[in-house]
């Protein structure tokens, strides 16, 4: 089996050679020759001892399934969304069309809590629908 000093010293070719051998299948093309490297470390360490412990590949199966249930809550129209940012209530309304703050109809709460903060923020994020709001 290959080692992980063996994979720091080979060349692109040798890696796409090697990743073909354990996976059955060429390397995505846009993957650099440093990231060709991790994966197939992380792979041959894997490998070496024995596999995943168990239940780890269910749980990413789970973390990355397209269809998993959002963690937040479905917005419905009417509902309202509380905030306290520096001693002020900040409170957004969830319409049809999207949100309504200060009398202006947004497309998203992260432009609003971006304007209630001046910093970059996810809206849900910032309203506590994301599980650590504030955090």
């Amino acid at each position: 089996m290959t080692s992980v000093t063996e994979i720091e010293t080979m060349e692109r070719a040798g890696l796409r050679a090697l990743w073909q051998e354990l996976f059955g299948e060429p390397p995505p093309k846009s993957l650099s020759r440093a990231g060709l490297q991790r994966v197939l470390a992380f792979e041959v360490q894997v490998r070496a001892e024995g596999g995943l412990p168990k239940g780890f590949t269910a749980k990413l199966e789970r973390a990355v399934a397209v269809d998993a249930p959002a963690r937040s809550p479905a917005l419905q129209a009417g509902g309202r969304l509380l905030r306290e940012w520096n001693g002020v209530t900040q409170v957004v309304e969830v319409t049809a069309q999207g949100f309504s703050w200060r009398g202006r109809s947004w497309r998203s709460l992260s432009a609003i809590a971006r304007e209630i903060t001046g910093a970059h923020w996810s809206g849900p994020r910032f309203f506590g629908l994301g599980g650590r709001a504030g955090a």
